[in-house]
């Protein structure tokens, strides 16, 4: 069974996490994935969307597998510049838009410039606005105040941003010591940590996966198309992606969900199933669950057209599109399952 490495854990999220990904923006982070897979030995390609596609040669090539894990992340993009100077904002996936009042962020400019600046709220002082703590936080109400001296669109215009420039938001990353991956984006950058703490291990290791392997760092999941692009030689394909906790769903953030049905229906019967008896057999913390407001790239997969059987598990994640949470038991459960279901 793969050992949970945390010093790896640590480092590799570091590198991941506190790099900017937004969706549609997202060569940055594909970079330092493809210096990992280059270190590892696997053979890959950088296909034509920005994703990255590992090959990896089984001991059985009757059929080929696959898994994934999406790094783009939720961001915002400038919508438009107001004339005293801020930025109006449109989304980039679904974030809540109320967490984001307050938080610093970064504009990327079309000609490689960064500018500082703060997401507001549109009445954003308590001594001015008599709405300040009413107001909605919804996209159109929140704008960003540039940390620059500027009073008019001329003003931003001349600094080179313009309609369309990338702004991304503080991720706050942090390892607790007791345990818990405390940050922005854990849907679904921690899965990327995962896959490639696998690929670590095995090349480390030199054990060889069962059958022909394709494992995927998907970009564009936010925006419902990440996995269109896999190979349609697969034969069966298990993603990586957050589980959900709430309400009455069983997950947690210290296991392993293994997701039964989304918004898109039902995943595979016998591939879920293989996976449960896996987890079961094995003894991981483990639950199976129904997200509703939920796709993954498997649904992406299977909207393009390609012919597989499909599955999706994931650690349990804590306020999701929010200041989200995970702990590294969760971490570690996933890894070992997705270990287990390739190796």
């Amino acid at each position: 069974m793969i050992k949970f490495d945390l010093d790896l854990f640590k480092k590799i999220s570091e590198d991941i996490f506190m790099c900017d990904s937004p969706t549609g923006y997202t060569k940055n982070v594909i970079d330092i994935i493809e210096k990992y897979i280059k270190s590892y030995g696997y053979e890959y390609q950088v296909l034509n969307n920005g994703a990255l596609e590992v090959s990896i040669k089984g001991k059985d090539s009757s059929k080929v597998v696959a898994t994934s894990a999406h790094c783009d992340t939720l961001g915002l993009m400038v919508r438009s510049i107001k004339g005293n100077g801020n930025l109006a904002l449109t989304a980039l996936g679904g974030p809540i838009t109320a967490t984001l009042d307050g938080e610093y962020c970064v504009v990327y400019t079309r000609d490689g410039k960064k500018y500082s600046g703060t997401v507001l709220s549109t009445s954003p002082a308590v001594h001015v606005f008599s709405d300040a703590n009413s107001k909605s936080r919804s996209i159109d109400n929140l704008e960003v105040r540039l940390d620059e001296e500027v009073s008019s669109k001329e003003d931003v215009t001349k600094l080179g941003i313009q309609n369309g420039d990338i702004v991304c938001y503080d991720p706050k990353f942090i390892i607790t010591e007791s345990g818990f991956l405390k940050t922005r984006f854990i849907d679904d950058k921690a899965s990327a940590v995962i896959l490639l703490m696998l690929l670590d291990y095995t090349s480390k290791n030199h054990i060889e996966f069962k059958y022909d392997t394709k494992i995927y760092f998907v970009v564009y999941e936010e925006v419902g198309h990440g996995a269109s692009m896999v190979n349609p030689s697969i034969d069966e394909f298990v993603t990586l992606d957050m589980g959900c906790v709430g309400l009455d769903l069983a997950g947690n953030e210290y296991a392993v969900s293994i997701c039964a049905k989304d918004s898109g229906g039902p995943y595979d019967y016998e591939l879920t199933t293989r996976l449960i008896n896996l987890a079961k057999d094995n003894s991981l913390n483990y639950t199976v669950d129904i997200f509703p407001y939920y796709g993954s790239d498997v649904g992406a997969a299977s909207r393009a057209g390609v012919d597989f059987k499909g599955a999706l598990i994931g650690t349990g994640v804590s306020a999701s599109h929010g200041m989200e949470r995970t702990h590294i038991k969760g971490i570690e459960n996933t890894l070992k399952l997705i270990y287990l279901y390739l190796l």
